[in-house]
């Protein structure tokens, strides 16, 4: 057994991401994440997430790490508004324009972070997205 970390939620975040990128492989190959309503995080996740955290505190620079943070946060929800923005008017809570707002605020926000935490997440998100791709192959 192990003790729960300070933020499982991070936890649960990283399963899920790993889950969307390469549909569930990662996962798979991770372990399980527990049945809904289980809080236990993702074990794996959890030692993945403590592993980053500590090299990047240890043998990193904290702005590189907290603008690449940052810069995933963003996207997420920019991706989150643009999901939202393509649900029929049935579904939706509020008016498209809230979306559209959430999408520039977010980009607006990511043009402002450091360049070097920009292109690290580009890069990221492109080998993610490259993976992904191969894996459903």
């Amino acid at each position: 057994t192990y003790a729960a970390p300070a933020s499982p939620g991070l936890a649960r975040v990283v399963g899920v991401m790993l889950y969307a990128v390469v549909g569930g492989v990662l996962l798979r190959v991770l372990g399980p994440a527990g049945v809904a309503g289980d809080p236990a995080p993702l074990a794996a996740a959890v030692a993945a997430v403590a592993a980053v955290v500590a090299g990047l505190v240890a043998f990193g620079d904290l702005r590189h790490a907290i603008g690449f943070s940052s810069f995933g946060v963003l996207v997420y929800y920019a991706v989150a508004n643009l999901s939202a923005w393509t649900q029929g008017p049935a579904n939706r809570r509020r008016p498209r324009v809230v979306q559209a707002l959430g999408i520039v605020g977010c980009l607006t926000l990511v043009a402002t972070l450091p360049i070097a935490s920009v292109l690290t997440g580009v890069v990221v998100l492109a080998v993610g997205l490259v993976g992904s791709a191969a894996l459903r192959r």
